[in-house]
C-alpha cells in the first residue's frame, strides 16, 4: 500500500510549515518535521496558516536527522535546487518520503551527494533561486498523487445551493 510522507528538515517559517501542514491534512500526508525548528509547534502563526486542519494532521516530530532515520524506513526522495532528476522523472512507490530543507539553504550539500539519484528538482529560469517552500512541497504531493491515480482522495465536488 501506497503512502506519502513529508519530511521537513530545520524548517524555519512557521506560515510555510502551517500551509504544508494543511496539505498534508487535506490529502492524507503524514508530516515529520526535524529539530531544530525555527518556531514553537504552538506558534500562532503554525496555527493559522493551517487553520482548522489540524485534527486532520498525523504529525511526528524527531530530535534529530538520526531519529528520524531509525524510525523510519521507505523510499526516501530529496528535493534540491541543485538536483538533476525533475521531480516528475521520479518513479513513486511504496512509504515515500519526500524531504525538504529549511528556507533559507535548502538540505545539506551531503545529503544531496550522498543520495543524487534521488534527489529531485522542480523546473525553473536560470535566474530564479528557489520556490517558496509550502509551494514546492504542494507541487511535489500532487505528484506523487497523480502518479497513483489520486489514490483515496475524492476526485470529484459538488456544487452548492442556497434553494
Amino acid at each position: 500500500m501506497n503512502k506519502l510522507n513529508i519530511v521537513l528538515y530545520e524548517p524555519e517559517i512557521p506560515q510555510n510549515t502551517g500551509n504544508i501542514s494543511r496539505t498534508c491534512a487535506a490529502t492524507g500526508t503524514s508530516l515529520h518535521l526535524i529539530k531544530p525548528l525555527g518556531f514553537s509547534i504552538d506558534d500562532k502563526h503554525l496555527k493559522r496558516a493551517g487553520l482548522d486542519y489540524w485534527h486532520l494532521l498525523d504529525l511526528h516530530v524527531y530530535e534529530n536527522i538520526e531519529e528520524f532515520y531509525s524510525k523510519n524506513d521507505g523510499q526516501f526522495v530529496y528535493t534540491s535546487t541543485k538536483a538533476g532528476k525533475i521531480h516528475s522523472e521520479m518513479k513513486y512507490e511504496g512509504n515515500v518520503y519526500l524531504f525538504f530543507g529549511p528556507e533559507t539553504r535548502g538540505l545539506p550539500e551531503d545529503i544531496i551527494t550522498a543520495n543524487i539519484e534521488n534527489s529531485v528538482r522542480l523546473p525553473m529560469i536560470a535566474d530564479a533561486r528557489s520556490l517558496n517552500l509550502s509551494n514546492t512541497a504542494a507541487v511535489c504531493v500532487y505528484e506523487v498523487l497523480r502518479q497513483w491515480n489520486y489514490e483515496g482522495l475524492l476526485n470529484h465536488g459538488k456544487f452548492w445551493h442556497n434553494d
